[in-house]
């Protein structure tokens, strides 16, 4: 069912506005369930993309099509958490030196390419997961790196191309 929390309702209404996506906000029909996520030390999620790689998956009708954009909020982030950045190895890190002067990004991550941004209480990564074309965009490879100390609480909210079932948004 729709969430009746006024938090997490205004967490979507948000989140629906920022996408950038025609109709503005986008409808709540194409809003997955929020889901959170909880890593503590030696947590971590592997390399994959959020957008489906099996094209029977993305096409189901009552599925919505691919997930168009994603949101990953950092929810919460212990003072002792070290690690458990979100790393995109095949996006380049920004050149802009507050970016890491900020704490946004880990500009002492051991991987020599990419970008990881690092888990800050109240922040969010965003990104588009389709082409133009509507294919995924192999750019947004990204993997939850392992919390070496402490802990996260993560929240996903990924939107779809179309509208998802009822069943599906949990209506």
């Amino acid at each position: 069912m729709p969430s009746a929390d006024p938090v997490v309702r205004c967490v979507e209404d948000r989140a629906l506005a920022f996408q950038g996506l025609a109709p503005l906000p986008l409808p709540r029909s194409r809003l997955e369930p929020v889901q959170l996520v909880r890593y503590g030390a030696g947590g971590h999620f592997h390399f994959h993309t959020d957008w489906f790689t099996d094209p029977t998956q993305a096409a189901a009708a009552d599925s919505g099509g691919n997930r168009a954009t994603s949101f990953f909020a950092y929810v919460a982030v212990g003072n002792e958490t070290t690690g458990g950045g979100t790393s995109f190895p095949l996006v380049d890190a920004p050149e802009e030196a507050w970016w890491c002067e900020a704490g946004f990004v880990d500009c002492d991550a051991e991987w020599e390419a990419g970008v990881t941004f690092r888990p800050v209480e109240g922040n969010a990564v965003f990104w588009q997961n389709l082409l133009p074309d509507g294919t995924g965009d192999p750019r947004t490879l990204h993997a939850g790196m392992p919390v070496t100390s402490g802990g996260k609480v993560g929240m996903n909210i990924w939107t779809r191309q179309a509208p998802l079932s009822e069943e599906i948004r949990g209506v």
